[in-house]
């Protein structure tokens, strides 16, 4: 079964986009290209889903946000060092 659209429940597929994200200390906010994307061709929409909005949080949020530069792809934010190995302060899981 395919993906379907969380706003018009036609069919949809993966794709990428470019999104912007405040970083958690509210200091400024940083441009994300190719993240991973959920794209309705009926509607128009293009989102990311909640793991992946969960996955740049935690990893903005792991991370020494002051060397993160105004713009980087999805895949060099993943692949920043970590300050800490895992969200400690997210008890959702």
């Amino acid at each position: 079964m395919g993906l379907s659209c969380e706003w018009c429940g036609s069919e949809a597929k993966n794709g990428e986009n470019n999104v912007y994200w405040e970083l958690p200390d509210g200091t400024r906010a940083i441009q994300i290209t190719e993240a991973p994307a959920v794209v309705c061709d009926t509607c128009g929409m293009e989102y990311q889903t909640d793991e992946v909005t969960k996955e740049i949080e935690d990893q903005l949020f792991l991370v020494d946000t002051k060397k993160i530069p105004k713009t980087l792809s999805y895949q060099e934010l993943m692949a920043l060092p970590r300050l800490l190995k895992r969200n400690y302060f997210d008890f959702s899981s």
